[in-house]
């Protein structure tokens, strides 16, 4: 029951976080300043975004419900506080502002945080769900790809 509340406050929080992170970039991806940007290639449509976000929030929330059953710390608390201002901000530092470089440096914080949760609190208890991680650090990848295509050809 414990991991159940956990997986739906987590859902909540994500969710909620991701929401936020949309208001914060306002209009800028339909904008003349995104538009004009040269994009990477292998920039996905808009829709993969989406879909992608909540595979990785549902799979993320799964594994912190449970990392939260067995190691609930201020240490945690605070990495996982971390994580998701870091991904609340890269849409404003991103989009609203347009500081590309420091959304490039964001993304790569989010990602090491991402990474770290993964090696650190795979021990043994986690060690088969620390693998719902992927799709989170696989999507930072991506994203990191993106974002300093951007940087590095505007």
């Amino acid at each position: 029951m414990k991991k159940a509340y956990l997986f739906i406050l987590f859902l909540i929080i994500n969710f909620g976080a991701l929401a936020l992170g949309s208001w914060f970039m306002g209009d800028a991806v339909t904008g003349d300043w995104y538009s004009n940007l040269n994009k990477a290639p292998w920039t996905p449509p808009g829709w993969v975004f989406g879909a992608a976000w909540t595979l990785i929030m549902v799979c993320f929330s799964i594994y912190l419900s449970y990392l939260f059953s067995i190691r609930k710390s201020k240490f945690v608390i605070f990495v996982y506080t971390l994580a998701v201002l870091l991904n609340m901000s890269w849409n404003y530092v991103f989009f609203n502002q347009q500081l590309t470089q420091l959304g490039f440096v964001n993304i790569i914080l989010l990602t090491l945080v991402i990474l770290y949760f993964f090696i650190t609190f795979g021990d043994d208890k986690l060690s088969r769900l620390k693998y719902l991680l992927l799709p989170y650090i696989i999507w930072l990848c991506i994203a990191t790809s993106l974002n300093a295509y951007v940087v590095f050809n505007n």
